[in-house]
């Protein structure tokens, strides 16, 4: 089977396409995988890491001024032709759409070809993309409940997001070490993120000084953009440690609490591996989704949510402490989490792909 899959634009729909990718030639060897995305952002640049072939097309989002939405329209119909050629000389049996805006183009001309077509919805708010090709598509799978209040049910399922594939045959191994610190402390780790948060670490800061005075271990990451500037001077006892970024999975495993942003990914994350968990959504986002997608934790007591506005020192460093020498309360967190956990993801999209022309 030849698989062609779309995405583009942010992690949040990269790495969950990755991750149907590795399942996919898992199940069968023999599955030949191609991506399609913009030429211009982080996706060409990381899916060809994996040894993927990756089509890239000039699309844009609908964004800025009245130049800025014709240069937009323009891309769109030079990216509709690109995609044309593309599947008609790849001729793959399906095509899968992860979101954003590149998915448009390729999506509705694999439609026109009669290609079976897929999309998945990672996030809790359904986004434009697959609000625009949700009539037009075979399969929708969705990650949250709300989504089932927008997609048509006849052709919905709620089956998970494909990148907690990972998790399950990653090789685990300890990172406490690496810090020089004790696996018998409790530890909490802060991220916002891959690229960090500039408005979160100047906040950060002062709680970090405050929070390494008592008994724990912290390990902050900063974003690679902010780390010398947030160090500079180091002023933190070793009891915190400072880093650009971190192999976030692995420490999620063992640390006692984690605060972190809403992205998609994480919030998957968060559930299958019951991490206990304070969500800071990040406000900058479309539909504010990042809030809905920690609300939707939040709704089954699977972990604390503090918007940015409300964030106080006193109050944020009082919440945190409480919270970690509860640990009945952070027991429950993580078993709350993992029941609400969709771990099979991957799996079951695969087996709706296999039996598409059957159900």
């Amino acid at each position: 089977m030849k698989i062609a899959i779309v995405t583009g634009g942010t992690g949040g729909h990269i790495y969950p396409a990755l991750s149907l990718a590795e399942a996919l030639i898992k199940d069968d060897s023999t599955n030949s995988i191609f991506f399609i995305g913009n030429e211009d952002r982080m996706e060409a640049i990381e899916i060809p890491k994996y040894g993927f072939l990756f089509y890239g097309l000039p699309s844009k989002g609908f964004n800025g001024g009245l130049t800025e939405k014709f240069k937009a329209l323009s891309a769109l119909f030079k990216s509709r032709k690109l995609a044309k050629e593309i599947l008609i000389k790849e001729k793959p049996d399906v095509v899968i759409g992860f979101g954003g805006y590149v998915t448009v183009p390729v999506i509705m001309m694999a439609h026109s070809l009669g290609i079976w077509t897929m999309i998945h919805e990672q996030n809790s708010v359904v986004g434009k993309a697959n609000k625009v090709l949700m009539r037009r598509v075979d399969a929708i799978v969705a990650s949250y409940e709300q989504n089932l209040t927008v997609f048509p049910k006849s052709k919905t399922r709620l089956l998970g997001n494909p990148r907690t594939y990972a998790l399950k045959y990653k090789n685990h191994q300890s990172q406490l070490v690496n810090y020089g610190f004790k696996s018998n402390t409790q530890t909490l780790l802060i991220v916002m993120g891959s690229l960090g948060s500039e408005s979160i670490n100047a906040f950060m800061k002062s709680a970090l000084l405050e929070l390494q005075n008592h008994k724990i271990q912290i390990v902050y990451a900063t974003g690679k953009k902010h780390y010398n500037e947030f160090n500079k001077g180091n002023p933190f006892k070793s009891n915190v440690r400072i880093e650009p970024y971190i192999n976030q999975i692995d420490l999620m495993y063992e640390v006692d609490l984690m605060i972190t942003r809403g992205g998609a990914t994480t919030a998957a994350e968060i559930a299958v591996i019951g991490c206990p968990s304070i969500i800071i959504p990040s406000p900058y986002v479309p539909n504010n989704h990042q809030y809905y997608n920690a609300k939707a934790l939040v709704d089954h007591q699977a972990c604390l949510l503090i918007e940015e506005k409300d964030l106080e020192l006193k109050s944020f460093c009082t919440t945190v402490l409480e919270t970690l020498n509860d640990k009945e309360g952070l027991k429950q967190m993580s078993m709350n989490a993992k029941s609400i956990a969709m771990p099979n993801a991957a799996e079951d999209m695969i087996q709706w792909i296999k039996n598409r022309n059957y159900d």
